[in-house]
């Protein structure tokens, strides 16, 4: 346990989120004054709006790190780029001292709108004028399924088979973030990923082998500079340290 932890306040945005349903447990078992936010009120948790403005000067009062995890792929120009750019003017006279900024891996080589959107959210966070980190995470094990899933509706598993990805435990991104907010904003941008590079072919069979299922795969080339720069490996790193937890893992523990 981190000693200054219980004197330290973390908000957390996006708490509801995959992400954040992780990090708020584990910053708590770290013993840290966690104050969750949402849009919503709920018991226990701020309510703030980043789209309005509404009640983030009164989520950062009193506020010592902000965990910030809150995105809206479907519309980031408002909630990631703006809302960021309110929630960090409300941060500074605050007092806050350090924010922590989860980003994606590979943003800055993948030609991607939402994407762009991130990359224009990390400036925000760079020129705040708060010390900051930045942690770009690679693909959750469920954003990778779920990605398989939707392109197996129809029956066949349709992927490039050269797609390469590194997707990471939701739970080692979430130490890795009790890990970083237990020292100072260094103003780094720092890539995080898990143990293995994998390609789409990969991952497709031994996620069919895991659910034996016995669905044909269709191999084919997806058009485009998005695709081609995922299978030249632009979402891959060589960033240490690495998640512990792999994909075969993440199948053992589902099925």
């Amino acid at each position: 346990m981190n000693e200054n932890a219980a004197t330290t306040t973390v908000l957390v945005t996006g708490a509801s989120g995959t992400l954040g349903s992780a990090v708020v447990p584990r910053l708590e078992k770290e013993g840290y004054r966690v104050r969750p936010t949402s849009r919503r009120a709920r018991a226990g948790w701020v309510a703030a709006d980043l789209r309005t403005g509404e009640g983030l000067a009164e989520a950062v009062e009193d506020v010592d790190v902000i965990v910030h995890l809150a995105s809206a792929p479907g519309r980031p120009q408002q909630t990631d780029v703006e809302g960021t750019r309110r929630l960090l003017e409300a941060a500074k006279p605050a007092g806050v001292r350090h924010v922590l900024y989860v980003s994606i891996n590979g943003i800055d080589r993948v030609p991607y709108r939402y994407y762009q959107a991130k990359l224009d959210t990390e400036a925000v966070v760079e020129r705040s004028g708060i010390p900051y980190t930045i942690l770009r995470a690679a693909q959750f094990h469920p954003f990778v399924e779920m990605l398989l899933s939707t392109t197996s509706k129809l029956g066949p598993v349709v992927i490039d088979p050269k797609w390469q990805v590194q997707p990471v435990a939701i739970e080692d991104v979430a130490d890795r973030i009790a890990d970083l907010i237990a020292v100072p904003g260094t103003g780094e941008v720092i890539e995080y990923a898990g143990p293995q590079v994998l390609t789409f072919d990969e991952m497709a069979r031994t996620w069919l082998t895991a659910r034996g299922s016995k669905r044909p795969i269709w191999r084919l080339r997806f058009p485009g500079g998005m695709a081609r720069a995922i299978r030249s490996g632009a979402q891959t790193t060589t960033a240490t340290p690495t998640g512990t937890r792999t994909w075969r893992d993440y199948l053992a523990s589902k099925y």
